[in-house]
């Protein structure tokens, strides 16, 4: 299993700039790898964890030559580089190696303003198109596995994104990924609703076919090994507006180490542990950080639950990173109704400004800004959260 821990974050003092020491842990199974191997894996989580965790949005990684950092410097795409990396300490305990590093990761820019607050996702249910591929090993459950996978990868990695699990219902998403554009968006709200968020993710894994057999037929004493696939499509929906603001499609592939007569539990350490698994955690990390990037400068936005006279109940709290003293602007929510029948959601700026008085985990209550009263605000309403000071929006009178 990969994954990675992020420790402590000390802060350097820094004149024009920003400069700030992280101390990360990575790590990577053995499984599948020799030492090097698992060493430049465990490196370059290490690195993954760091620049995400200090919001940056990773270019590219850096090459790694032997387990060894070759450059002293990374490119970081837009908000900084990666001064210096020290290697604290490496160890290898049983199938996982794990190293410890110190990057001095140098901000040239501040991140966008609306990074301070968080995106709940609701993580649906895979959907495997080719089932019949399932039966070598009887993976038949594997969608459900890797939708956890990911779940779990998303909570402990990402530091915008928090994702809502919907993983007990199986989904048909076939339509969620055509080019017409003819889906259903009942689904996609009512997945929002009851999991109180703003995006749903849909995904569709379409191939895990076992492909050639990586040992000769010769080698009698040696157990059958073969490669297989794994190919995964994920389509990000605004439940807000219905449209698809992210889409992308990952292959890979890994040694499956099994006999094919033998039934694998997909929930299984030991299937995780495997080096066919490890190459879907590295995919999912990739998710994790492509995700991440195309939806932290989106502003956060929910919905008016209750009104009266002054005061409104929102669905956005403690959760969504909101406290007491924001300010939301109002946009009323219109749905128009096409030729063909297809809903498009419709939003309108209005100039109703409300503060944020009372917060919860998941829902908050605030007061009208102005003097004047709220007018033709209505349940279901949309409200945005503005990164300014709430001078900023009173009027003369």
């Amino acid at each position: 299993m990969i994954k990675a821990t992020t420790l402590l974050a000390l802060i350097c003092i820094s004149t024009a700039v920003k400069a700030e020491w992280y101390e990360v842990v990575g790590y990577a199974s053995t499984q599948g790898r020799d030492v090097a191997q698992a060493r430049q894996a465990a490196v370059k989580d290490a690195i993954t964890q760091a620049l995400i965790f200090s919001g940056a949005t990773v270019s590219s990684v850096q090459s790694v030559a032997d387990g060894i950092l070759s450059q002293d410097e990374l490119k970081i795409q837009s908000h900084g580089e990666i001064q210096q990396v020290n290697l604290v300490s490496e160890s290898k305990e049983q199938d996982q190696y794990s190293v410890t590093l110190h990057l001095d990761i140098y901000t040239t820019q501040g991140k966008c303003l609306e990074q301070q607050f968080n995106k709940q996702i609701a993580i649906t249910q895979s959907q495997l198109t080719q089932p019949h591929q399932a039966r070598m090993g009887q993976i038949f459950d594997i969608a459900k596995s890797t939708s956890q996978r990911l779940f779990n990868t998303l909570n402990e990695r990402t530091n915008t994104i928090k994702p809502i699990p919907y993983l007990n219902i199986s989904i048909n998403v076939t339509e969620y990924f055509s080019q017409q554009f003819n889906y259903n968006p009942l689904l996609i709200e009512t997945i929002a609703m009851n999991s109180n968020s703003q995006y749903v993710l849909l995904s569709q894994i379409t191939d895990i076919a076992d492909t050639d057999k990586l040992n000769s037929e010769y080698a009698f004493w040696q157990d059958d090994k073969y490669a297989r696939s794994f190919k995964i499509d994920f389509a990000l929906y605004d439940a807000l507006t219905y449209e698809r603001v992210w889409q992308q499609h990952y292959a890979t592939q890994g040694v499956w180490p099994f006999e094919k007569t033998k039934l694998i539990d997909v929930h299984s350490e030991k299937f995780w542990n495997s080096h066919y698994a490890q190459e879907i955690q590295e995919v999912f990390n990739k998710v994790s950080q492509d995700m991440n990037a195309a939806v932290s400068c989106i502003p956060t936005k929910g919905k008016i639950l209750y009104l009266d006279n002054d005061q409104v109940v929102i669905n956005l709290g403690k959760a969504h990173g909101l406290e007491t003293g924001k300010i939301l602007s109002i946009m009323h929510q219109s749905n128009i109704i096409t030729s063909k029948g297809s809903v498009i959601n419709s939003t309108m700026q209005t100039i109703e400004q409300v503060k944020i008085i009372n917060v919860n985990m998941q829902s908050a209550t605030a007061v009208n800004l102005n003097s004047r009263p709220l007018s033709n605000i209505q349940l279901n309403d949309i409200v945005q959260i503005k990164v300014k000071s709430a001078e900023s929006f009173l009027l003369d009178n």
